[in-house]
Formats: C-alpha cells, sequence, structure tokens
C-alpha cells in the first residue's frame, strides 16, 4: 500500500512545480483579496496542501496507468504478438498516441518485410553472380588447358580455341563492368551531368555504330525523322548506355525485319523509342525483364552473349532522369522500348 503510495509520487513528480505555483497563486490571491486571519490562513493552508497531495496522487495513478499500458503494447509488439495494427488498443484518454503506435508499427512491420526481401535479393543476386562469373572462367580455363596439352600445335582447333577463350574473356570484362555500374548506381556514387543536347545529333553516331551488327543478321536499323532543333534535358553520357543496350537486344532478339530508332515530340517531353520486329516477349515476363539477371529465353540469351544486367541498368539510369521505361510487346511481333525525356 505504502509502496504503492509513493510510486504513484514518483509518477507524478514532474507535476509538483505545477501543482506548487498553482496552490501558492491561490493563498497568495486569497491574502491580498480576503480575511487576512491567521488561523484561517493556517486552516486554508493545510486545506490547499492535502488537496495537492490527494491531486498529485490521482495524477500519479492515472499516469502510472497509461505508462504501464503503453510499456504492454510495446513489450507486445517488440514480441510480435501483434498480427496487426487493428490489435492494438489504447484507452480513450491514449487515442492520438494510439494511432501513432499503429502506424510505427505498420511501418515498423514494412521495413523488417522490405529488409527479408533485399536479403532474399542479395543471396540471389551473389549466387547469379557466381554462376555468371564461373561460366566465363571455365570456359576460358577449359579452352586453355586444352591448348596447353597439344591442341596449341593442331592448326585446325588452335585459332578457333583462342577466339573462344577471347570470347568468353570479353564477356568477364563486360560482365565486371556492368556489376561496377549496378554497384555506383545503386550505392549513389555515380554522378550524372545533365544538360540539354540535341537528339538529333546524339542518336545518329549511335545507330550509325550498331548498324554494321545489324547488317550482319540481315537487318535494316532505320533512324526516324527527327527535328534538328528538338533538344532534351539529361546525361548525354548515361543516356547513351541506355540506347546502346536497347538498340544492341533489338538486334539480338530480331532475326528478321527492322529495328527502329527515334523520338516522338510532345509539348513538355520527348519520347525516345527503340522498336523491333523481333521475338517478342510474354505479358507475364515483361515487369521482370528489368530484374538483374533475368532472362526471358536463357539458352538463347547464352548464344548471342549478354550479361544480364544491361535492362537493370537501363532502369535506374532513367529512374535518376526522373524517368520509367515502357515496354509493349507481342509475342512473334515485336518489342517497343520507350522513355520521356524533359524539353
Amino acid at each position: 500500500m505504502w509502496n504503492n503510495f509513493l510510486q504513484n509520487f514518483v509518477s507524478a513528480r514532474i507535476y509538483f512545480y505545477h501543482v506548487f505555483l498553482i496552490s501558492a497563486a491561490f493563498l497568495i490571491i486569497f491574502l491580498i483579496f480576503f480575511n487576512h486571519d491567521l488561523a484561517i490562513f493556517l486552516t486554508l493552508l493545510l486545506s490547499v496542501f492535502i488537496f495537492s497531495v490527494i491531486l498529485l496522487y490521482f495524477i500519479g495513478s492515472k499516469r502510472r496507468m497509461e505508462i504501464t499500458e503503453i510499456r504492454s503494447i510495446i513489450r507486445s509488439i517488440r514480441k510480435s504478438e501483434f498480427d496487426s495494427a487493428n490489435e492494438i488498443r489504447l484507452s480513450r484518454s491514449l487515442e492520438g498516441l494510439e494511432d501513432e503506435i499503429k502506424k510505427m508499427f505498420l511501418k515498423t512491420r514494412s521495413d523488417i518485410e522490405n529488409l527479408k526481401k533485399l536479403e532474399q535479393v542479395r543471396t540471389e543476386f551473389l549466387g547469379n553472380v557466381s554462376h555468371e562469373l564461373r561460366t566465363p572462367i571455365f570456359g576460358i580455363q577449359g579452352y586453355l588447358e586444352t591448348l596447353l596439352n597439344g591442341a596449341l600445335n593442331d592448326q585446325n582447333v588452335n585459332r578457333n580455341f583462342l577466339q573462344k577463350a577471347a570470347n568468353h574473356a570479353e564477356h568477364l570484362n563486360n560482365l565486371l563492368n556492368d556489376l561496377i555500374d549496378i554497384s555506383m548506381i545503386e550505392s549513389g556514387q555515380m554522378r550524372m551531368s545533365f544538360q540539354f543536347f540535341s537528339i538529333k545529333e546524339f542518336l545518329e553516331p549511335i545507330v550509325n555504330e550498331m548498324r554494321h551488327r545489324a547488317h550482319r543478321k540481315g537487318l535494316e536499323l532505320i533512324l526516324s525523322e527527327i527535328r534538328p532543333n528538338l533538344q532534351v534535358f539529361g546525361d548525354k553520357t548515361r543516356l547513351r548506355q541506355v540506347m546502346t543496350n536497347l538498340i544492341s537486344n533489338a538486334i539480338k532478339y530480331t532475326d528478321s525485319g527492322s529495328v527502329v530508332v527515334g523520338a516522338e515530340e510532345y509539348p513538355k517531353a520527348a519520347h525516345l523509342f527503340v522498336q523491333d520486329t523481333g521475338i517478342g516477349i510474354e505479358e507475364s515476363d515483361i515487369n521482370r525483364i528489368f530484374e538483374r539477371f533475368f532472362r526471358v529465353d536463357r539458352v538463347r540469351s547464352r548464344s548471342i552473349g549478354g550479361t544480364g544486367l544491361g535492362l537493370a541498368i537501363v532502369k535506374h539510369i532513367l529512374e535518376a532522369h526522373g524517368t520509367k521505361i515502357e515496354v509493349k510487346s507481342e509475342l512473334e511481333k515485336g518489342s517497343k522500348f520507350s522513355f520521356s525525356l524533359k524539353k
């Protein structure tokens, strides 16, 4: 009983000063405006003291109950005893705090779920990286061992094996470069240099450089008509990486027909696009093609090269420009990749 009484006063200690000021003010007012009789004043002083003690006791008791209630809720949240925010209930006097605790609960749960997803992505990423690195390394090792074991003197196969080893080395170099780019982008270390530039002058050299790849497959690489003075705002170097990747993919996955590169002009933006007549993408895969190492057709992807990181890099670069890439595709009819840039 006495211990409970003391604990209530301890809980109300932060209100001592306020109660003391109110009581003192009341007594001073009484002395100024009312009877100055000492006996009456002492009686009043005792009454005020007793009232203050009772008031502090009940304030402390109320505060203790509220603190105990809050601690119980927090302890239950820490022990994961709640399945939903609706299970969190506080007394009426703590309704405002109840809403905040519910928001905290939902935010904490969301953060935990995101951390679990990130851990899963990290595990999958490390597994994919290990697999992707192992393939060219084993390839190079296999060809070199074969050459050292005697094939080096065989004129029928030595140059062929060396060329294949070189191809694997190039793939390994491209993979490492893409991994570095992904790492820099996601860590925020990749700096952007934004400026206005002409789309026509930007796209022409890219298309000209990649035209020979298209011709080797019997494809027509077309740059559509673009207004010469059409300018957009962005990082030319990184956007060149985007367009090179999109055009390269279009050529890889198109067996016949054409690849068209261009820009559609709107009042406040320009819509850059790469459209092909290739194999197309299933609707269920469109949302996944920008995941790291995701390939629609793994067998074909490996046979024609590529690191599996290109579209992930494209997505990140365009997000850094405040825009998103859009994809429209039909199986066996082709695909169109596009994105907007501010004028």
